[in-house]
């Protein structure tokens, strides 16, 4: 299956998983949705992840998902795409987005490569905002 638009597939097939309580989910490959897989295990999104390389395929991302232990809710409460393959956003360094006064993370795809908002503030450069996770 083709899609217009990987990024949004990605958290689509997360949010899917999550509704229907799956414990791991299996996306397609490729260098930007693993480095973004990277960066919800670093700010502490998900348990855990695997990347399946296939010689001469795309391979695939195995995910981890992650419940609160006593309710039993996940963790991600929401995944939105913000940047779409229709309709760009760029924002400068001084303009990138707070995710909910700062609980939560905007993925921002910039000249020096993916990282959250947080980091391209430190690095004071701006690029496409993809997505916002909280």
């Amino acid at each position: 299956m083709i899609t217009t638009d990987p990024i949004a597939d990605y958290l689509t097939r997360i949010r899917n998983a999550q509704l229907a309580r799956h414990k791991i989910v299996e996306i397609p490959a490729s260098n930007l949705k693993k480095k973004m897989t990277e960066l919800l295990y670093d700010q502490g999104y998900i348990l855990k992840y695997k990347f399946e390389d296939v010689p001469g395929q795309q391979g695939a991302i195995k995910i981890a998902l992650k419940y609160d232990k006593k309710s039993g809710e996940p963790v991600i409460r929401s995944l939105r795409r913000i940047s779409r393959p229709g309709l760009r956003h760029y924002a400068g360094s001084n303009e990138l987005p707070r995710v909910l006064n700062g609980l939560g993370i905007a993925i921002v795809s910039t000249s020096q490569g993916i990282m959250t908002v947080k980091e391209a503030k430190q690095r004071n450069i701006g690029g496409e905002v993809l997505c916002e996770i909280y």
